[in-house]
């Protein structure tokens, strides 16, 4: 039995196709209740609706050159052949990781236009299981940055109001999920690009426990634990459809985990009755955020006591702030010693931005003993949530400290009336999953009196994503978050 709870029916009009659920659209699709074409000119007139109002899909592939492959892929289901769950599903992967014969810019003008020769491990697998690349989702450049802009394709504009930032770095992803652009979308979270963008456009974004999603190949891989690939998803059962392709372990990944006994398409329900749940809020007035901000996110807590949590307000027993400069130091470090040759040709070093400067010349100045001296201010914050999740099945926190911003701006340069010190100071609320290798799920948790959406971290034990899985979905059956939709959409 899978979590797919959709029963075979008449077949959905053309025009209702981008309104399935990605569960129910490959039921259809299996089904032969559509076609590959079908539902490939279907998503190709929502692109067309509303991609220039918020430009989320960049580098779009010939539609003639998609409709031949989606047509092969209805051969396929003639000879009663399926690729895999994701056989048909346009899909947009993020311009950060390579694409194989697609344009890799990273949002950066240094590689405009450079077409990538191979797939990272993720883009492979979607391949593998049917899926029809017809362009990139929009980043930031290098994903720096909660909001998505950049000099190659210019600014993501938000699902529920263009006028305000998408989040980032998976912004355009977010956008695509929440317009019905693409019916689910890859993305990667290091520092929040996963789940700053699924709390900007009210959709569900997770973050993977480290190694659960193969990251790379990259020419380093036992010191990058930060970036995990992940889904973004309407619903959360269309979450784990996603994840069930793009999970797993590879061998030329020795961080991945052999996860055969998980089975991401399992049944998601499960009874919550007085499981233990922390609110860590603002962390005791650590967090700067936005007024009104918490209070949203308070209102929310209700629907997890409704199907029977226990929510108590706790504090960890931490110093936030060497947390957060542990943090500085180790994004540095590793940022830097990816970028390091772009730095060191001056041509290219006038082209990256003033943030992308800014964390290569921090990270070449660190020592080593600072970036030990960060390492264990890291592990001892993991023991720290390792005790806490001992009494308490998740802890939740506000996934973003603001509401979606002007798109104008590059950043927000004071939250709650306080200063921002860095670009990025704005996001503290998601360091705390990343820095501890954990997963953390970001549902939506309701819209202010302005309509601007907010979102709640859900951040599991060691390496329970299934487990987040369905307490999210559980939660979403509680409050009804999934049916929310933009007001673009009519």
């Amino acid at each position: 039995m899978t979590n797919d709870s959709t029963q075979p029916g008449k077949p959905p009009a053309t025009g209702g196709i981008v309104e399935l659920a990605a569960t129910e659209l490959s039921r259809a699709i299996h089904a032969r209740e559509v076609s590959c074409v079908e539902v490939l000119d279907a998503y190709f007139a929502q692109i067309d609706r509303f991609n220039p109002q918020v430009n989320a899909i960049v580098a779009s592939l010939p539609r003639e050159q998609l409709r031949t492959q989606a047509s092969a892929l209805d051969a396929d289901l003639a000879r009663g052949e399926s690729r895999g769950v994701l056989h048909g599903f346009p899909q947009a992967p993020k311009d950060i990781m390579p694409a194989k014969g697609m344009v890799t810019t990273k949002g950066s003008p240094i590689f405009k236009g450079q077409v990538s020769q191979t797939d990272a491990v993720v883009f492979d697998r979607m391949r593998a299981s049917g899926a029809i690349f017809v362009g990139r989702t929009n980043s930031p450049e290098f994903g720096l940055g909660g909001h998505t802009y950049n000099e190659v394709y210019g600014t993501t504009r938000n699902a529920f109001d263009p006028s305000l930032s998408a989040g980032g770095s998976s912004g355009g992803a977010g956008v695509c999920v929440a317009l019905r652009m693409l019916p689910v979308a890859d993305g990667s979270d290091m520092m929040g690009s996963l789940r700053t963008p699924a709390a900007f456009n009210h959709v569900y974004g997770m973050r993977t426990s480290v190694g659960c999603i193969p990251h790379g190949p990259t020419d380093e891989i036992f010191f990058q634990q930060f970036s995990v690939g992940g889904p973004m998803a309407r619903n959360v059962p269309d979450l784990a459809l996603l994840l069930s392709v793009m999970g797993g372990f590879d061998a030329r990944l020795p961080l991945t985990h052999r996860a055969a006994n998980i089975d991401f398409r399992a049944p998601l329900v499960r009874d919550f009755k007085g499981a233990r749940i922390a609110w860590l809020g603002d962390l005791g007035g650590h967090l700067p955020t936005e007024p009104g901000l918490l209070e949203v996110c308070d209102k929310a807590l209700v629907h997890f006591e409704a199907i029977g949590c226990i929510v108590d307000r706790v504090l960890p027993q931490f110093d936030m702030e060497s947390l957060w400069r542990a943090w500085l130091d180790l994004r540095s470090f590793q940022f830097a010693g990816t970028n390091r040759a772009l730095y060191d040709d001056p041509a290219k070093r006038r082209l990256l931005k003033p943030e992308a400067v800014w964390e290569l010349e921090r990270g070449l100045a660190l020592t080593a003993m600072q970036v030990f001296d960060a390492a264990r201010v890291r592990s001892a914050w993991y023991e720290c949530l390792r005790r806490l999740h001992l009494q308490y099945e998740a802890l939740l926190l506000p996934s973003a400290q603001v509401f979606p911003f002007d798109a104008a701006l590059d950043w927000p340069h004071a939250v709650g009336g306080q200063s921002m010190d860095t670009y990025h100071r704005w996001m503290q609320t998601v360091i705390g999953a990343t820095m501890a290798g954990l997963p953390a799920l970001s549902v939506p948790a309701g819209l202010d009196a302005d309509g601007r959406p907010v979102g709640l971290q859900i951040i599991g034990r060691t390496q329970d994503d299934f487990g987040v899985l369905q307490l999210g979905h559980a939660y979403d059956l509680a409050s009804g978050a999934s049916k929310v939709r933009s007001p673009l959409l009519g």
